[in-house]
């Protein structure tokens, strides 16, 4: 048996990802922010119905 046979994760495996703080969000902008992507998300869907 040679080492490409161990099959358990590193230690980062039971870890969540961390969010660099430049791409946090402030608490008090994060209503504004689902907003905006609720806004965006509305006009995709009206595009797609003009296209067809």
């Amino acid at each position: 048996m040679g080492r490409d046979e161990h099959t358990t994760g590193g230690n980062n495996s039971r870890s969540l990802p961390q969010t660099p703080k430049n791409q946090k969000i402030q608490p008090k902008k994060v209503t504004e922010e689902i907003a905006n992507e609720f806004a965006e998300l509305h006009q995709s869907k009206k595009t797609k119905h003009r296209k067809k």
